[in-house]
């Protein structure tokens, strides 16, 4: 039968009998003890075969998973077993997970007691977009004895994509938002200057511009007010992804191209959420996805969408190409978030005279990655004389990064140098700042 399975236990008992058997041809009496266990095992793993076949065995098993999976975060799967018999039930599951997660032991041991329910959760990390398969749920159930186990196979087969992280960016989404509490990573910035929309006239508190107080208000209500101003809205923001071969280094199992993809969607739902408009621009030695920007119903849907589709390249990007493309496709002078990489002086030195360029029709920010391995190896303690060579490197790798963010500050360049696990939050905050400054 292709459902019934012999346990360990099975051979152990077995493999006695046989040892015993062996030692009947030297012990008087032992053979005939070996006839009787020998019959006794056969005739029990025949009763728990029909047992375990019967009727009586009803066993259900469903799987719960959400309709997305969110790109390096852990994503909580739920197992439902349903034992329907009216016995007690000993049983391992195995639910054949998508082959890209590499868990070739994955099973959960479980009791059934009879006519019982029970959830088992379990969560997985998907660190690459795309389609993930799952297959069916084998439930292997035994009796007490446990020389035998029957299979029983739910049909569970489906596909779940793997979108970037959705869950990253409703978090980040509270914490841009939350007034009550002031939770880490976000700033709250104040607002500069009066480029706003004026709102209306509220009572002073600490912190507001004292250039904001309105005298005439103030002397008829015997209290300081200060008029209050919105932010101006319909600003044009792009984020520009280079998927070139230099955001292909992994962090975290995670590419570069992974994280600033992440980031685009986070950002990008604070934007909408900030009345201004959102757009998209990928690129490497040819032009990909172009989102143009707009903050209708849709639009951080077809933004995820897009985001989803995106591979990387393993050609150098073509800065020329982009800055034509960008001159091409937004006509009006828009906050730029170009996310890329620089690993020497020399590779932004390539590329500077067309970053000049469209910082001179935009407000460019260009969001580039520390080497976070560089430089833990650059303040490690070294003893040997190799050591101090390699670290000596290291500090000039690290050296040359922070010299990258004086020179593009040299030319008018608003740059964020940042660890890849927290480009979200710094580039947020980036663009924050800038409309709190009236940059934008």
């Amino acid at each position: 039968m292709r459902d019934l399975f012999l346990t360990n236990r099975f051979f152990y008992f077995f493999g006695a009998i046989c040892v015993a058997f062996v030692l009947s041809f030297w012990v008087d009496g032992l053979f005939i003890f070996v006839q009787l266990l020998l019959l006794v095992g056969v005739v029990t793993a025949f009763v728990e075969g029909f047992l375990l076949f019967s009727e009586a065995i009803n066993v259900e098993a469903e799987r719960v998973v959400p309709s997305v999976f969110s790109l390096s975060d852990e994503n909580e799967i739920l197992l439902k077993i349903n034992n329907r018999s009216t016995q007690e039930l000993t049983c391992s599951i195995i639910d054949e997970i998508p082959i890209e997660f590499q868990k070739r032991d994955f099973v959960i041991d479980l009791d059934l007691a009879a006519g019982s329910e029970h959830e088992v959760p379990y969560s997985l990390r998907p660190v690459v977009r795309g389609e993930y398969a799952f297959g069916d749920i084998h439930v292997f159930i035994k009796s007490n004895l446990g020389l035998l186990e029957r299979r029983i196979t739910s049909q569970a087969e489906e596909l779940v994509p793997v979108y970037p992280s959705i869950q990253q960016m409703k978090q980040l989404e509270l914490k841009a938002f939350e007034r009550t509490t002031n939770q880490d990573g976000i700033k709250k910035m104040r607002r500069i200057g009066h480029s706003y929309e004026f709102e209306q006239i509220k009572n002073y508190v600490k912190g507001d511009d004292f250039r904001s107080i309105n005298w005439k208000a103030t002397s008829r209500r015997s209290e300081l007010m200060v008029n209050s101003y919105q932010d101006e809205r319909s600003q044009q923001v792009y984020s520009i992804i280079d998927k070139s071969r230099v955001m292909n280094m992994p962090f975290n199992d995670l590419s570069l191209l992974d994280y600033a993809i992440n980031s685009t969607l986070a950002l990008s739902n604070i934007v909408l959420r900030k009345y201004d408009k959102v757009g998209l621009l990928t690129f490497s030695n040819k032009l990909g996805s172009i989102i143009k920007a707009d903050r209708k119903a849709g639009q951080l849907n077809k933004i995820t969408h897009a985001l989803y589709k995106e591979r990387d390249h393993k050609l150098e990007a073509n800065y020329q190409l982009l800055y034509h493309a960008v001159r091409r496709l937004i006509p009006s002078r828009s906050l730029l978030l170009m996310y890329t990489n620089f690993e020497s002086m020399y590779a932004l030195d390539r590329v500077l005279p067309m970053l000049r360029r469209l910082n001179r029709f935009h407000l460019l920010v260009v969001v580039f990655f520390d080497n976070t391995e560089i430089k833990d190896f650059a303040s490690q303690p070294v003893s040997t004389l190799e050591g101090i060579y390699k670290q000596s490197v290291a500090q000039k790798f690290v050296s040359d990064k922070e010299q990258m963010v004086q020179k593009l500050k040299q030319y008018g360049i608003q740059s964020v140098l940042t660890r890849p696990e927290d480009l979200s939050i710094n580039t947020i905050n980036k663009y924050l700042e800038l409309k709190a400054r009236g940059l934008i």
